[in-house]
């Protein structure tokens, strides 16, 4: 929550009046993150890089038994462009955007299901994107990596909709659309402020009940194929 979607998102909310626990993997230089929680009490600034387990255990550790109405999973990482088409593709670097797409909010729901469950509301939301979509696929072929992480993350959330639902927690993914962050420096297309696509992404989360549960949802409240 130190820049980009997350660090709207975390605006969004505190500014809604919720109690939010905003995490980033250096809290020392996330300037404008210590700036909303110095100017809000309800807003805690926990170290936390998602691709480090023992971190994740330890904050799930901290907080064991403490209700989370909302886990937000957002991190995430695109790769250079350059090392994912064939002759120049970069596996260790496949490896980084997989553990952090994918194995990232896995862990992370896996370690904090129970404060979910715990909840009232009872939600588990992962930031997607339309290039995780199969039936969306077209055009040139790119984004090798970024690519197939968001579609296997769509497909890690829609098992654990399906095992949850039960439970009454509900489990999607939305897709912000284009949004004007660090991750889409230099594309050629129209972007949305980063502040504006935060609160229209707030308001489809605010929307969804549990019969929404396991559906891949856009920033307009429509859904989008698999």
């Amino acid at each position: 929550a130190n820049r980009g979607i997350g660090l709207a998102l975390a605006k969004v909310y505190a500014k809604n009046g919720w109690k939010v626990i905003a995490t980033a993997r250096k809290p020392a230089e996330a300037t404008e993150l210590k700036a909303l929680a110095a100017s809000d009490p309800d807003v805690t600034i926990e170290q936390l890089d998602v691709t480090d387990f023992a971190q994740i255990d330890a904050l799930a550790k901290k907080y064991a038994g403490k209700p989370i109405d909302l886990l937000i999973n957002n991190a995430g990482i695109a790769g250079d462009p350059r090392k994912q088409t064939l002759g120049n593709v970069d596996y260790a670097m496949g490896r980084q955007v997989f553990e952090t797409n994918v194995f990232g909010p896995l862990k992370m729901t896996d370690a904090f299901i129970g404060n979910v469950q715990a909840s009232k509301l009872k939600k588990v939301i992962t930031i997607s994107s339309s290039e995780g979509s199969m039936g969306m696929a077209r055009g040139m072929g790119r984004m090798y990596f970024y690519r197939s992480s968001k579609t296997a993350m769509n497909m890690v959330m829609l098992n654990i909709a399906m095992e949850q639902k039960p439970k009454g927690v509900t489990v999607a993914v939305v897709n912000p659309g284009p949004v004007d962050t660090d991750m889409m420096k230099g594309v050629r297309m129209p972007l949305q402020p980063v502040d504006e696509a935060a609160t229209k992404v707030a308001g489809v989360i605010d929307k969804l009940t549990l019969e929404d549960a396991g559906k891949f949802w856009d920033y307009q409240g429509g859904t989008i194929p698999w």
